[in-house]
Formats: C-alpha cells, sequence, structure tokens
C-alpha cells in the first residue's frame, strides 16, 4: 500500500512539473504563460506600396493537435499580393490550450 501511494505520488508530481514546461505551444517573441497575443514583424522590403494585406494562420489545441497553413506564400495568396513589403506575425496562447500562429503579409 505504501508504494503504491509512493506512485502515485511520483506520477501526480512528474504531471504537474511536465504541465509547467511548455504553458506557451505557439512561438512569441514575449512569454505570458496564461495568456499572450503579441504581433511583431521580422521581414521588411524596399517595396513601398502596401495597399493590400493577406493573413494565413495555424492553431493548435493543447500542443498535441496543430493544423492550418502559416506560410508566406498562402498569405500571398490569401491578399492578391504578388509584390510584398513587409512580413508580420501573430501569435496567440490562452493558458497552453488553444495556440493560433499567424502569418500577415502587407504588399501589392
Amino acid at each position: 500500500m505504501k508504494q503504491i501511494k509512493l506512485a502515485l505520488t511520483l506520477a501526480g508530481m512528474t504531471a504537474a512539473a511536465l504541465s509547467l514546461t511548455a504553458c506557451q505551444i505557439v512561438y512569441s517573441p514575449m512569454a505570458g504563460t496564461t495568456f499572450n497575443e503579441t504581433k511583431y514583424g521580422n521581414i521588411a522590403t524596399e517595396e513601398s506600396a502596401a495597399t493590400k494585406e493577406g493573413k494565413a494562420c495555424g492553431t493548435s489545441i493543447l500542443g498535441w493537435v496543430a493544423q492550418g497553413d502559416a506560410s508566406i506564400v498562402a498569405a500571398k495568396a490569401n491578399g492578391g499580393i504578388t509584390k510584398v513589403s513587409s512580413v508580420d506575425h501573430y501569435a496567440k496562447n490562452i493558458l497552453g490550450i488553444f495556440g493560433e500562429w499567424c502569418t500577415i503579409v502587407k504588399g501589392s
């Protein structure tokens, strides 16, 4: 009986530790363990005219299941863009349960 209690205690402690290791299931330059909603950019070109915007997203549930196409190619297609002026990203995480990562392309 004592061994079962010890095994259950260790299993509970392990589960608690593992649940805290990856609270943020989508990448963001800023961390928020319970909630994170961040927009940030990392690519700009010499193309100045940004008359259109395209967005492509992927989602993740519990970090176990992820789907979507958040590529620059998909965002360009969604916005009808041929010349890119900037690429931004958007990340959203709610309690490590739901995550969304988007690529936002601006151009003409």
